[in-house]
């Protein structure tokens, strides 16, 4: 059982300019990447610049945006060998507030390369330091594993957000993550702190999807986000056209339910400024 959302997160220590969202569960097939691509498109729609970084091998966030045989330079040249700096991968989309840092196939082969490096868990960091100023928001989608890119997105983060299914087995691995999360709140980055829960691929005419929300909900408490996410048909077809939710289908359920989780994250990462400026105050 979690403590309540203000316990489980504690205001930390200096304040924050750009929040930096990871997007983290490793188990797949619940709506991860759907949920990076569309709460980035819907908090670019409240004006605020945000950069969505692709840090999963699959590609599936950077082919959304982009067709993978234009991309020149990806996150794998700015973590890997360093063949380019993080402002040099970063694409414009067709919002102008919306930008993407692209992945390809080759950024599974980092798991290798940075095996024994001192600073394997920093690189991430380290690359987003020159641009951090440029966005208001950075979104980062993970894998669905707690490997090395993962462990990079919430070394550099702000905030985690961990999407879960309605389905049984949902909350199945969420201790591994939780306690991956406890290791880098331990050493190398005491800042970072739960955003929040979100329930994805939610059918609310199922008894499956409804137990499975108050089992989340009695698990998480405060820690979940009021808004589900239900299944929509246009939230699956909307990556074939290469547009997010926000611009393909505006009108559809998909759309207002990441349009009211973008509200939703954006009150949180207010009040934890707020939060975060009284106790440097203090």
């Amino acid at each position: 059982m979690l403590p309540p959302r203000e316990e489980f997160c504690p205001a930390a220590a200096g304040q924050f300019m750009t929040a930096i969202l990871t997007i983290a569960n490793q188990k797949g097939g619940v709506g991860k990447t759907t949920t990076a691509i569309n709460l980035a498109a819907a908090i670019a729609q409240r004006k605020k610049k945000t950069l969505l970084i692709d840090l999963d091998p699959q590609s599936n966030t950077s082919i959304t945006f982009f067709d993978l045989a234009d991309v020149q330079a990806s996150m794998f040249d700015v973590l890997g060998d360093h063949r380019a700096e993080m402002a040099g991968v970063i694409k414009p989309t067709k919002d102008p507030f919306l930008f993407v840092a692209p992945a390809r196939l080759a950024l599974a082969k980092l798991e290798q390369q940075l095996s024994g490096q001192f600073d394997a868990p920093f690189k991430l960091k380290d690359a987003l330091a020159p641009v951090l100023k440029d966005y208001d928001y950075i979104v980062i989608d993970t894998p669905p594993a707690l490997g090395i890119l993962t462990v990079n997105a919430m070394v550099a983060s702000t905030h985690l957000l961990v999407p879960i299914q309605a389905a049984y087995f949902a909350i199945e691995g969420t201790d591994d993550l939780l306690e991956t999360y406890e290791r880098i709140r331990a050493r190398p980055n005491p800042a970072l702190k739960v955003l929040g829960v979100v329930i994805t691929l939610y059918d609310k005419r199922t008894n499956i999807s409804r137990d499975t929300h108050e089992q989340i909900r009695s698990v998480f408490g405060s820690v979940l986000f009021k808004t589900r996410i239900g299944k929509n048909v246009r939230l699956e077809e909307s990556p074939a056209y290469k547009e997010t939710i926000m611009t393909f289908a505006p009108k559809s359920p998909g759309a207002k339910d990441y349009g009211k989780l973008a509200l939703e994250v954006i009150q949180r990462v207010e009040e934890d400024r707020i939060a975060r400026h009284a106790e440097d105050a203090a």
